[in-house]
């Protein structure tokens, strides 16, 4: 017999005398409840405290294609890979038909 049956046979008698109509979660439910909440605040207390030791500086992005030159020479390596993707899409289905 596990231990939760049997400190189920021991508790049945003393259910009994309580109303069989109202169900609560009790002390226990209560001490469940109360450690849940504390652990969660120890954890919040700890991530605060990790959080931060953190010392994170973004590096400035360097600038893209400020002239019209790179501009136009970015959206036509856009527009190739465009294009291939087309194409391997439309062998793909090509393939798939046969």
């Amino acid at each position: 017999m596990s231990a939760t049956q049997s400190s189920a046979v021991l508790l049945l008698p003393l259910a009994k005398e309580l109303d069989e109509n109202k169900v609560t979660p009790g002390v226990l439910g209560f001490i469940v409840f109360a450690v849940i909440g504390l652990a969660v605040w120890m954890l919040m207390k700890s991530m605060t405290k990790e959080m931060k030791k953190i010392d994170f500086e973004e590096t400035p992005e360097e600038p893209r294609g400020g002239s019209n030159g790179d501009a136009a020479a970015g959206d036509s390596g856009r527009d190739a890979a465009e294009t291939a993707d087309a194409e391997r899409v439309t062998a793909d289905k090509t393939e798939r038909a046969d």
